[in-house]
């Protein structure tokens, strides 16, 4: 069997790693639907995609996932194993009863189990230890997230989300029991008034903290058009990122100045792929609509703050329907539809593509400007990834909007710095003078052009320089006459 490193230095190899299947196994087809995983009618359910997946992945149904693995017993827990991973492994395999026995005293179900051992059921390291393999996989995740945030920095930008939602398994498992292999395709989605969403609490996030989701919404319906959309992995920020309200509220707190600012990396992948990202419009799993008001509502999915990070490179928008907006075809060659609404709509989800340019400061800033958010704090976190930097500040909900810019200034490109000193037109009127407030990018025009910039620097003690020509005395030819004028 094939086993390949999942890490990006060469170092890593003999801790990180993945086996792959054999080639003489072959997973049957499989289906899901939303009647088996939610007791729903198929032909109840709006969006085509979340009515059934039918494939080969190894996708196992909700109800095995939420089998406690204390009922199976070890022999009847190692023969489901046995029949998901397609192998025939006995207890006198080294070291494997003792697995199965630690997933039963953690009191994991089956879904947990089978997440954390998909990268490596199919080793031949298991003489070995599997368990200390599994150790060393979680021991250094946790040292690269320690070493990742020094201070109030994050000098690791480039971090990969701290969990996954495994669709297979459908468990959110930790990054390190998916490997940097398996990239997942993000879920950006426009966020319902609070009014209309409830938080559930579910055995997908291991009862974790509540995931607030549209009331008509459905996690295993999501599951479901995500697995047709061709999805192993997922990235969903309710899921993966720890939310209010669960079980340890300090650990969140922690773990938001980390996760919260490098957030637009999911939606960044370096590898092409199409989709990149895939887009709820009008919320989380609800189908895609469109009425009056939609696109001017402050929930609006064009209009949230995160968005901008959250475009990528292609889209897929989720959701669809038949007699859905996307399926009106334009009047003309120009791109106009029926109704002004349709336009406006077709032609904003066209330009999304283009909405931000990581190199390009004021353009980041002028379409920040445009959004909106229920904590103002989101806004200036949203930025944090558009604007590019080295390092990035943490995430520290007790800031004040003006602390929270200037320290994402300070952390930016020098470059981009230099940018704010020498082409915004005003000084600043918060107390730095030499580049403009936050209360300022947001509410003045901007420069239309970056195509001049010096740098501007930091010293030891923490003061901004830049180095500059200056003209101290000169004399322009030609404009001490003009013809006709005395």
């Amino acid at each position: 069997m094939e086993e390949q490193p999942f890490s990006d230095t060469p170092e890593d190899s003999d801790t990180f790693y993945y086996a792959r299947p054999p080639e003489d196994i072959s997973f049957p087809e499989v289906t899901i639907s939303a009647f088996t995983e939610t007791g729903q009618a198929e032909t109840s359910i709006m969006v085509p995609l979340q009515r059934a997946y039918t494939g080969r992945e190894p996708v196992i149904s909700s109800r095995l996932a939420d089998t406690p693995c204390a009922t199976l017993g070890i022999q009847g827990f190692l023969d489901q194993l046995n029949s998901t991973f397609g192998t025939s492994y006995s207890l006198d395999t080294s070291s494997l009863s003792s697995l199965l026995e630690d997933c039963i005293t953690n009191n994991y179900d089956f879904g947990t189990t089978y997440g954390r051992l998909r990268q490596i059921w199919y080793t031949d390291k298991w003489s070995t230890g599997v368990q200390h393999i599994l150790c060393k996989w979680e021991e250094k995740d946790w040292e690269m997230r320690r070493k990742a945030l020094i201070g109030n920095q994050i000098v690791n930008p480039r971090l990969q989300p701290r969990r996954v939602w495994d669709l297979c398994s459908n468990r959110v498992l930790p990054w390190w029991a998916v490997g940097m292999h398996n990239r997942p395709l993000p879920i950006s989605h426009g966020w319902m008034d609070e009014k209309h969403r409830v938080n559930v609490w579910t055995p997908i996030n291991g009862y974790e903290w509540p995931v607030p989701i549209p009331r008509d919404a459905n996690l295993d319906l999501i599951r479901i058009e995500m697995l047709n959309l061709g999805a192993e992995y997922t990235w969903l920020d309710v899921l993966c990122l720890r939310q209010v309200g669960g079980r340890g509220e300090d650990v969140r707190k922690e773990e938001w100045k980390l996760d919260v600012p490098t957030i637009g990396v999911v939606y960044q992948s370096p590898y092409p792929r199409n989709p990149a990202v895939v887009c709820y419009l009008s919320g989380l799993g609800r189908p895609c609509s469109l009425k009056e008001g939609d696109l001017n509502s402050d929930r609006s999915w064009f209009r949230h703050a995160w968005t901008l990070q959250e475009v990528g490179s292609t889209r897929v928008i989720a959701g669809d329907t038949p007699d859905g907006p996307l399926h009106v075809k334009p009047m003309d060659k120009d791109g106009n539809y029926e109704t002004e609404l349709l336009t406006r709509f077709h032609k904003q989800l066209q330009s999304m593509g283009s909405i931000v340019d990581i190199f390009s400061v004021f353009a980041a800033l002028k379409g920040m400007q445009n959004q909106v958010s229920t904590n103002p704090l989101d806004k200036v976190a949203g930025l944090t990834f558009c604007l590019g930097s080295q390092m990035m500040p943490s995430y520290d909900e007790t800031q004040s909007l003006e602390e929270a810019w200037t320290a994402l200034v300070n952390s930016m490109y020098t470059a981009s710095q230099g940018r704010l000193f020498s082409l915004y037109p005003e000084p600043g009127n918060a107390g730095t003078k030499w580049r403009p407030s936050w209360e300022q990018v947001m509410m003045t025009p901007l420069p239309d052009h970056e195509d001049f910039s010096i740098n501007v620097n930091r010293n030891e003690m923490n003061e901004d320089w830049c180095y500059v020509e200056c003209i101290e005395k000169g004399f322009i030819q030609g404009l001490a006459v003009v013809e006709g004028v005395d």
